[in-house]
């Protein structure tokens, strides 16, 4: 009786331990029929870029932060915890001599970090050094005249007169393309360049002709102003089609003639065949510095931030416009101009810049996108939005906008040829690059 006790206690037990097992696995195989309902992926209201290495220190003892990610983002698809971060030419400020620019490290690289957010916080896993078709790094320095020159003078921080560099770019708008490489426009050409995953060049494209492949954009882009170039760059969903888009008004015919427009292009370039068309996007009021990127919704719909160069929550001159508009180009204009003109197609007499404002182009038959406004980062943040330089954009699922900020390398000009601390006034703090996650209504 015993014995038989015992077996009936051991099978009774290992019957619950079995069924305890089936239970188990019915919750688990349950859950995988949906993850995304079981355990759903969530963004941080903010990320912080986590301990960027210091570049180098300045003889004042000012650290300068390589930081400087922020220019531009782009999500990856396959991974939803990884983003690309785009740095521009390097740590520079303007120079007291007129037109002349001091670049704080003359050999910087510009390139591309790959962060993953992890705990609420951004780490980098991965720099990718922009290089051109042979393999040789990339600088910041500005271009030789014909190959995209600013008009600006480099100088290094010790005075000394550097030399142009065909191999500069000034990086702004970056794409991620689905085979894993990257589009990116910048501010001298304005070029905009196609890397390989490693960042080395597959081609350079630009008015002159003069870049990797030989393919133009339209000559008119040429007139862009000094470091008002293409500072936003996408591409259609469908992968064709890149739309890029200029920061300001170009200087097209001149300085004098455009000081009051609002006018700035959006060009979209197809891939496979070079094919161009050009469409005005009008800027909200002329003391903004302009446009800081665009990014796809769909073939013709697109989002865009545009910005003045304050920082939010400052106690004097504090930030008043960052705002995100959402845009159509369905019924714009296509103003290309077939003859490929220095200036563009004339309407009038006129460029498209001298137009300046909508009742101009109304009167000369050109329709620019529709915008309307979908996002204040001033007034619709939980926090306040300290940053001066609101520059990057990329949509995620679920209509969650990410949005970047370039932290200018964590300095700013020191007013003698040389850098100061960039301290953001709200946080008293040095700028940090950082992605914002806001849902979109």
């Amino acid at each position: 009786m015993t014995g038989s006790f015992v077996k009936l206690i051991d099978h009774i037990s290992m019957k619950k331990q079995f069924l305890s097992v089936i239970a188990a696995s019915a919750v688990i195989l349950s859950s995988c029929h949906d993850d995304h309902k079981v355990v759903p992926f969530s963004y941080p209201d903010m990320a912080e870029a986590q301990n960027p290495k210091v570049l180098f220190t300045t003889g004042d003892g000012v650290n300068v932060y390589n930081g400087g990610f922020g220019s531009a983002v782009a999500a990856d698809p396959a991974q939803r915890d990884v983003f690309y971060l785009l740095t521009d030419r390097g740590s520079n400020v303007a120079g007291q001599v007129a037109n002349s620019i001091i670049i704080g490290k003359p050999d910087f690289d510009p390139q591309i970090g790959k962060f993953r957010l992890t705990d609420g916080k951004l780490i980098l896993e991965q720099t990718i050094e922009l290089k051109n078709a042979n393999g040789d790094k990339l600088n910041g320095l500005p271009n030789p005249v014909g190959m995209g020159a600013s008009g600006e003078v480099p100088y290094d921080l010790n005075g000394n007169l550097l030399s142009p560099s065909a191999d500069g770019i000034d990086s702004e708008g970056l794409v991620l393309a689905a085979d894993g490489s990257f589009w990116v426009s910048d501010e001298y050409g304005p070029h905009i360049v196609h890397f390989d995953a490693n960042g080395k060049t597959i081609e350079r494209i630009n008015p002159f002709g003069t870049g990797t492949g030989g393919r133009k954009i339209p000559a008119v882009f040429a007139t862009r102003r000094a470091n008002r170039g293409m500072e936003g760059l996408t591409i259609t969903p469908d992968g064709k089609t890149l739309v890029g888009i200029m920061q300001s008004p170009m200087y097209n015919p001149s300085k004098a003639k455009v000081a009051n427009s609002t006018v700035l292009r959006i060009l979209t370039f197809n891939i496979a065949t070079g094919a161009t068309k050009q469409y005005v996007y009008l800027m909200d009021n002329t003391s903004l510095t302009g446009v800081s990127d665009i990014t796809a919704v769909d073939a013709t719909t697109f989002l865009t931030i545009e910005r003045d160069g304050n920082f939010g929550g400052a106690p004097t001159n504090p930030a008043t416009f960052k705002k995100v508009f959402k845009i159509d180009l369905s019924n714009a204009t296509d103003i290309s101009d077939p003859a490929n003109g220095a200036n563009g197609k004339l309407y009038g007499g006129k460029t498209v810049e001298e137009l300046n404002n909508a009742a101009d182009l109304q009167a000369a038959g050109i329709t620019p996108v529709t915008k309307t406004q979908v996002l204040d980062l001033l007034k619709d943040l939980p926090t306040v939005y300290p940053h001066d330089k609101a520059e990057g954009l990329a949509l995620l699922p679920g209509n969650i906008l990410a949005i970047s900020n370039d932290d200018d390398f964590g300095v700013i000009d020191n007013g003698k040829n040389g850098f100061a601390a960039k301290i953001l006034p709200a946080t008293n703090s040095v700028d940090r690059n950082r992605i914002y996650f806001v849902k979109l209504k």
